[in-house]
């Protein structure tokens, strides 16, 4: 058998990953958050309030994009916009208790998923793994 190209196997990587990311997302499709929306619960549960314009920036997207998403978090009630503490022309955008509630059981439910997918595999392919996540990590940060 011939051994992959590296566009061959960089593509099947992109389709393992595609597919992991859906499976997960799959364990908490109760939730129905779209991915930017997700991310931006995310980013405030970590970093904490922040402007539309700080979470477009961080996100990489326009601000009148990341208003869309804040509307449709709010309107859930899963942030809520709070006056700046210090410049009255701005306004932070915070978790509710409601919105860190479903961050939390949205977490759980994908760790649960992938910690029980995970002990399927055998101890050396944990290990494999693991450390293949070690290396995704240090290619998505740069």
């Amino acid at each position: 058998m011939p051994s992959r190209t590296l566009e061959t196997a960089v593509t099947d990587l992109t389709q393992a990953i595609g597919l992991l990311v859906r499976r997960i997302r799959a364990a908490t499709a109760s939730h129905e958050l779209t991915l930017t929306e997700s991310a931006v619960m995310g980013r405030l549960a970590k970093e904490g309030p922040a402007t539309t314009a700080d979470l477009a920036r961080a996100e990489g997207m326009k601000p009148q994009s990341m208003g869309t998403t804040i509307a449709a978090l709010e309107e859930m009630g899963m942030v809520e916009r709070k006056p700046h503490p210090t410049d009255g022309r701005q306004v932070h955008i915070e978790l509710t208790p409601k919105g860190a509630a479903l961050r939390k059981s949205t977490g759980e439910a994908k760790r649960t998923w992938l910690a029980q997918a995970i002990s399927q595999l055998d101890k050396q392919e944990q290990a494999t793994l693991f450390a293949a996540g070690e290396i995704i990590k240090r290619l998505a940060e740069k």
